[in-house]
């Protein structure tokens, strides 16, 4: 009965464990330049970061703005047309770029 139930769960979660495709992300993420640089890295305290990110992180954040739970109008508005896929393939290509760097800004 165990393995049965061992085989049902990994059954299910395999979607979740299949990741994104960082190629694709990379080609979807152009939108998100505008405001968190080209690779990811903001070159404004304004605006978040990406590059780095753990990929669940960035799913579930993607996912909050979708749903309302996370506010943040230009988000919201971003996020409300992107498919798991696209989800997926953007969060894969921002956790896969140079780690979090935050830039010296001039004084």
């Amino acid at each position: 009965m165990r393995k049965f139930v061992f085989l049902i769960m990994i059954a299910t979660a395999g979607a979740s464990w299949a990741g994104g495709n960082p190629a694709a992300g990379e080609q979807k993420a152009a939108t998100c330049a505008a405001c968190h640089g080209p690779s990811g890295v903001s070159a404004s305290g304004a605006f978040p970061t990406l590059a780095g990110q753990h990929e669940d992180y960035l799913v579930v954040a993607l996912e909050q703005y979708q749903a309302g739970s996370r506010k943040n109008p230009v988000m919201a508005a971003q996020a409300v047309n992107l498919s798991e896929q696209d989800i997926a393939d953007l969060a894969a290509y921002f956790s896969k770029q140079k780690h979090l760097y935050t830039p010296k800004l001039a004084r």
